[in-house]
């Protein structure tokens, strides 16, 4: 159902409205694929504010966004301009988004045994790529090459993360983990490696190396796109240099 549909003049209270146009009765008696994007934030909003339905909340939350995926990540401080939005009913929001987001993941993830930079991607994607500042993931892999934890190691700024190599490997460490996949997020999109992104690598795995650990890869999440430093054989580059 979109959202441009015309508008019904009812009083801004939705309690008062006709029982079918009321979201919460709608989903309920028609299931939520009936109702617009709008309705639907209209549930987690609950109530409107002076001169404003719960509804009419959602239709501004839909028009500074332009989506519910952009809302993804965005900061809290950006909510708050729109007038009615309070501190409940952001945390609702971002909540349910969250939860979204963490739904497509589990529909991507994988069992057994990882094979290939593209089994992570898929996993990752969802979860990282409509971030708003860079964050640094560490995939720990057991004996069998397989996940056995996700770990977030530090969430830096729009353009710039700096992961600890010490607690990274320490990270492995505590865990029992023989190897581990760097993962990161670009906000702007751009895949490729900056100078620092290839240092961090290169520095992580020298010292892993040493301490009879594995760095397979470090994956770079952009915009459905993403750069692999074991495809591109740098990881291998990388371990050679380690050994001379």
């Amino acid at each position: 159902m979109s959202d441009k549909t015309e508008l019904k003049k009812y009083p801004l209270s939705i309690r008062n409205w006709p029982e079918d146009d009321r979201p919460r009765e709608k989903l309920l008696k028609y299931g939520e694929h009936a109702l617009s994007n709008a309705e639907l934030l209209a549930i987690l909003i609950r109530t409107g504010t002076t001169g404003k339905s719960a509804i009419d909340l959602g239709r501004e939350l839909l028009t500074k966004f332009k989506s519910l995926r952009s809302m993804s990540g965005v900061d809290i401080s950006e909510f708050k301009e729109i007038c009615g939005l309070k501190d409940a009913k952001i945390a609702q929001i971002k909540a349910a988004i969250e939860l979204g987001r963490r739904m497509m993941s589990e529909e991507k993830a994988f069992h057994g045994v990882v094979k290939s930079s593209a089994d992570v991607v898929e996993f990752l994607m969802p979860l990282m790529r409509d971030l708003k500042k860079e964050l640094f993931k560490t995939l720990l892999l057991d004996k069998g090459n397989r996940i056995s934890e996700v770990i977030d190691i530090d969430m830096g700024t729009i353009d710039r993360v700096n992961p600890s190599v010490r607690d990274i490997l320490m990270t492995a460490l505590t865990h029992q983990s023989p190897a581990m996949i760097l993962a990161h997020n670009h906000p702007s999109g751009n895949i490729e490696p900056s100078e620092a992104d290839k240092q961090l690598t290169k520095d992580l795995v020298k010292a892993s190396l040493a301490m009879e650990l594995r760095i397979f890869d470090h994956i770079i999440i952009g915009e459905n796109a993403y750069f692999c430093f074991a495809d591109e054989g740098l990881i291998e580059e990388y371990e050679i240099e380690a050994t001379k």
